[in-house]
């Protein structure tokens, strides 16, 4: 029985980075014996790496170096090894919930973490994959080949259960767990069992006065992840009030609100150990790139899309600019708010800043 729990703890820890390795390689046209020669290891290393029974956390830092230099020499797509980190980052985190020690944090708890580890996370969870990997096909191969990097349903189960307790506690540790509890409620979103559903929607209302409060507070980013979560389980009326109450016309959450985007989105790559960043006025991101993720989800993602029309609004009236930066991402962003002003299913806040999205961009291609 030992040697099985070790088995499945190895695979829990490297697998979701080892699926990772297997596509950049893949991306290269190269085969396993082929990258283990030009990395200088022996076929089982390498093999072990891709399937996680050696995890890619574990390596010495000079040799994943050698590794990633040698994958892209060899012509292995860069946007697919750069998600080597965030898939090393989920592994560590599924790794950690479904075999917690007693002695060390919980990693939801060091840093605030961004959309490519949470995307990974939930590929190990329900085989979504991340956007970044879409666009990637599968070489035949022969014989079953797993198509993503799920883990075993039962520690599925486990992570679920685990990560439920993990964000009650987090809840009885006061100012001091309100980024793990935070990073933890979201990631409980993805169980979609009845039971989980249940508990998620209890967890969530009981936190729903911090949507009541007006402008920045220390619980402001847990408002508006529990206001998200609340709309991806179907209950939209939290995020209306959360961008009534908490977010429009108060100059710190706004500022909050684009930082927050800017960092899931990859705009600050500095990591960041908790959320106090949102506040900086001076946050160094890119416009451009915000634009065009905002531009994106909105078309992806209709549960949150008063958000996205909020923050497109903000983003557009502080840079009234952007439009003339990328032409044709102003006439896919035009041509995508035309269609939503024909719709009657948006708030009246929404419409408004819809409106004056739409006569932004049109004033800027006059």
């Amino acid at each position: 029985m030992a040697g099985k729990g070790a088995v499945r703890r190895r695979a829990a820890t490297g697998t979701i980075a080892g699926f990772v390795l297997r596509i950049a390689r893949e991306s290269a046209r190269s085969t396993q014996a082929g990258m283990a020669e030009a990395v200088e290891v022996d076929l089982a290393t390498w093999q072990g790496w891709e399937t996680g029974r050696r995890p890619l956390a574990n390596v010495k830092a000079s040799a994943l170096l050698h590794m990633r230099r040698r994958l892209l020499a060899m012509g292995a797509d860069p946007h697919v090894l750069r998600l080597l980190d965030p898939a090393m980052d989920a592994d560590l985190v599924i790794s950690a919930t479904v075999y917690p020690e007693n002695t060390a944090p919980h990693p939801l708890a060091d840093w605030v973490h961004t959309r490519e580890t949470a995307d990974m996370i939930v590929w190990a969870l329900n085989g979504t994959v991340p956007p970044v990997l879409a666009r990637h096909s599968t070489p035949g191969r022969r014989g079953p080949v797993a198509k993503a990097p799920l883990l075993p349903a039962p520690d599925r189960r486990l992570f679920f259960t685990q990560l439920r307790q993990t964000a009650e506690s987090a809840v009885r540790a006061g100012e001091a767990g309100l980024l793990l509890h935070r990073q933890a409620l979201y990631l409980c979103s993805y169980d979609r069992t009845p039971e989980a559903t249940s508990w998620m929607a209890h967890a969530l209302h009981t936190r729903r006065d911090l949507i009541t409060v007006r402008g920045w507070t220390p619980h402001w980013a847990t408002a508006r992840s529990t206001a998200v979560a609340l709309a991806r389980l179907g209950d939209p009326q939290p995020l209306l009030d959360f961008i009534d109450r908490s977010l429009a016309d108060e100059d710190a959450a706004e500022t909050a609100n684009l930082n927050y985007w800017a960092y899931w989105f990859g705009s600050i790559q500095e990591p960041q150990r908790n959320d106090g960043f949102m506040r900086q006025r001076q946050s160094n991101w890119e416009p451009v790139r915000l634009l065009r993720a905002l531009t994106v989800g909105l078309q992806q993602a209709p549960a949150y899309q008063d958000l996205y029309i909020h923050s497109l609004w903000a983003l557009l009236t502080t840079h009234r600019w952007l439009p003339l930066a990328d032409p044709g991402l102003t006439d896919t962003l035009d041509a995508h708010t035309s269609g939503l002003l024909d719709r009657t299913a948006i708030s009246p806040r929404s419409r408004r800043e819809l409106g004056s999205v739409h006569y932004v961009l049109r004033e800027n291609r006059a």
